[in-house]
C-alpha cells in the first residue's frame, strides 16, 4: 500500500492558520489546521459522528494496553445542564452552545490494584486522537480546565479511583461574531514556540 505524505504548503492551510502558524518542519497539514475554537454552530452532532470520534480515541496507545480513559458524554439538555453546574462561569458563556460536552477521566490503578504511573499520559493520547479525528470530520474541539472537579465528581457520581482531567466541548465551528467581544479577539489559531526550545539534547 502506498501512503501519500501530505506536507505543509500554502494550499494545504486555511487562511486563518496560514496567517498565524508556521511549521519549522514539513509536518502534515492536519497538525496545523486543527485548533481549539470556542464558537460552535447550533447543529446536531449525530451519534454516528460522535462515536466515530470516540472510536479514534479507543485506538490510542496506552501502557500495557490498559486503556485507562473513560468519557462521560453529555448530549441532552439535561445532561449538559449538569455539566454547566460545575463549569466555571467564564467558560459557561461559550460551552453552553456546544452540542456535545465530554469529561475525560482515567483509572488511576492497574488491574492488580497497583497505582498506574501512566494513566494521565495515556488519557492525553486519547484526547489527541479524539481531537484530530473530530477535525478530520469537520468538527472543532476545545479542552476546558476551568471547572470545579470536586463538584463534577459529586454531580456525575464518579468513583474515587478515577482522576478527572478536562471537559471537552465538541461541535461544528461557528462564527466568531457569536462570541462575547473578549472571546472574539482570541478566536484565532495560536502559535507554538520553536521546536528547538522543546528539545534537550542528551541531558539538561
Amino acid at each position: 500500500m502506498t501512503v501519500s505524505l501530505q506536507v505543509v504548503n500554502q494550499a494545504d492551510l486555511t487562511p486563518e492558520v496560514e496567517a498565524n502558524r508556521k511549521a519549522d518542519y514539513p509536518v502534515h497539514s492536519l497538525f496545523l489546521n486543527r485548533w481549539s475554537s470556542r464558537a460552535f454552530e447550533e447543529k446536531e452532532v449525530t451519534n454516528e459522528t460522535l462515536y466515530t470520534i470516540l472510536e479514534a480515541a479507543r485506538w490510542a496507545p496506552s501502557s500495557s494496553n490498559l486503556q485507562p480513559w473513560r468519557f462521560v458524554v453529555a448530549q441532552t439538555e439535561e445532561q449538559k445542564q449538569k455539566f454547566q453546574s460545575f463549569i466555571k462561569p467564564n467558560n459557561q458563556l461559550w460551552t453552553e452552545h456546544a452540542p456535545v460536552l465530554l469529561l475525560i477521566l482515567s483509572n488511576k490503578f492497574r488491574q492488580d490494584g497497583e497505582p498506574s504511573g501512566a494513566h494521565a499520559f495515556d488519557a492525553g493520547a486519547a484526547w489527541a486522537s479524539l481531537a484530530f479525528q473530530a477535525h478530520l470530520l469537520g468538527l472543532a474541539t476545545r479542552a476546558v480546565g476551568g471547572y470545579e472537579r470536586d463538584k463534577a465528581r459529586e454531580v456525575l457520581q464518579i468513583p474515587a479511583e478515577y482522576e478527572l482531567h478536562a471537559v471537552i466541548a465538541l461541535g461544528y465551528r461557528g462564527a466568531r461574531e457569536t462570541l462575547a467581544e473578549d472571546f472574539q479577539q482570541r478566536e484565532l489559531p495560536n502559535g507554538r514556540r520553536s521546536l528547538s526550545e522543546s528539545i534537550i539534547e542528551g541531558s539538561f
